[in-house]
């Protein structure tokens, strides 16, 4: 899986993020103003669904933001010790509950004082706390999970090598979509924060930085999680059951289960979700400032956008909060929007001339990094190609055949294109 993982990465997640830093950097504007500056009026509409997109994503994202930190909290108070059934408690806390509104709620106000602050003082400040710290947290639990008796086993499952997987066309469509979601090429998020760019800041040096940076923090991450998870299920058929449980189920159920087997249960459970908590809050904090540099390039200043961006987010969110059902649909829509989103950055390019791009915004004197002629065959051919596959890939695991356009579907084609088309009419 590792090796198609790092070959999307240079194939699809890099490329756009390129994108992102030049449009940002050159209109300095968000998704709405950058498009219509970069492409004409009429191709405003395609900065708007990107932005919108990741604003539907910013509504249930701060509940997955209210989760990891009502989690840490139920971590440091000693809730989830001792003989706790962790399943029922995920589920008494998420089904028809007010409890993860209210965190939703706390979440969305944490990110929203830091945002108020503005550039250097909010948002720069808070990442120079929030990264690092998040670094220290996940190498932590490595260490820890690397010392842990039969770790190695763990270390195999990640890093061994299987060639013939290499033959299964399922494994590539995953590590492309693993990329393309876990970077955030192609969201708007990158954009938003090149608006604020110095002239001479490296485009190409950024992108490559960025992308292998998100890498190797998953890299970290699942040092952290993996080896710790073959040392405490009882086999290695238990330990694949618990890393195929989803994100949620991992997260949530299987995780805070395992780590009460091991002396300073409390810490480690605590420590898991305050990294958690960090993550989650720093990629919010992101989606805000999107939607609040939206507001601001219509005219708001700062002060007033964010307000009504922040009351739209904690209304918007409250149904994701409440239904699980809600949640996962929103997730399924929104997730295959960004999709999309990539498509519209690549068609910026393309109709722009993509040559002609790369010239213009990747060699220039004070890139660092020289980018070649692959690019323009990455950009032209490549990504429209691995969108398609990514569309028709995930559809058709969805397929049904008697259902597939209900708009009521919590995965489905039709509540894909009713709720896209919606966005696009308004």
């Amino acid at each position: 899986f590792l090796v198609p993982w790092v070959i999307f990465l240079i194939l699809w997640s890099i490329p756009l993020l390129m994108v992102e830093f030049s449009l940002g950097k050159e209109t300095r504007k968000g998704p709405v103003g950058a498009f219509a500056a970069f492409l004409g009026k009429n191709y405003t509409w395609m900065g708007a669904f990107v932005a919108i997109c990741t604003m539907a994503i910013m509504f249930y994202y701060s509940v997955v933001t209210g989760w990891a930190l009502k989690y840490f909290v139920a971590g440091v108070s000693g809730d989830l010790l001792g003989g706790v059934d962790h399943d029922a408690y995920w589920r008494q806390f998420t089904t028809a509950n007010t409890s993860p509104i209210y965190y939703h709620l706390i979440s969305l106000l944490v990110a929203s004082g830091i945002i108020y602050q503005g550039v250097v003082n909010g948002i720069e400040r808070a990442n120079r706390i929030l990264l690092p710290a998040l670094l220290a947290l996940l190498l932590v639990g490595t260490v820890r999970s690397l010392t842990l008796p039969n770790a190695a086993e763990g270390l195999n499952y990640l890093f061994g090598f299987h060639g013939a997987s290499l033959t299964d066309p399922a494994m590539w469509l995953e590590a492309l979509s693993q990329s393309a979601w876990s970077t955030g090429a192609g969201w708007g998020l990158v954009l938003t924060y090149s608006v604020y760019m110095r002239q001479k800041d490296d485009i190409t040096l950024n992108a490559f930085i960025t992308g292998f940076g998100n890498n190797s923090a998953s890299l970290i991450a699942a040092l952290a999680i993996i080896p710790a998870i073959f040392s405490l299920t009882g086999s290695s058929q238990e330990a694949i059951q618990a890393l195929q449980a989803g994100n949620q189920g991992l997260s949530f159920i299987v995780i805070p289960q395992l780590f009460n087997k091991l002396p300073g249960a409390q810490i480690l459970i605590a420590i898991f979700f305050l990294a958690l908590f960090f993550a989650a809050l720093s990629s919010l904090i992101a989606m805000l400032e999107l939607a609040t540099r939206m507001l601001m390039d219509f005219g708001l200043s700062r002060k007033r956008a964010l307000p009504l961006v922040a009351l739209l987010g904690a209304v918007m969110g409250i149904p994701s909060a409440y239904s699980m059902d809600f949640f996962n649909n929103q997730d399924w829509v929104w997730g295959m929007g960004l999709i999309l989103s990539g498509s519209f950055f690549t068609f910026a390019v393309i109709k722009k001339g993509v040559a002609q791009f790369r010239e213009k915004y990747l060699l220039v004197a004070h890139n660092d990094i020289r980018v070649g002629v692959w690019y323009n065959w990455v950009m032209k051919f490549l990504i429209p190609v691995e969108a398609a596959c990514l569309m028709f890939w995930w559809f058709y695991r969805t397929w049904d055949a008697a259902g597939w356009w209900h708009l009521t579907s919590i995965y489905s084609l039709g509540t894909c294109l009713w709720q896209w088309g919606g966005l696009i009419l308004v």
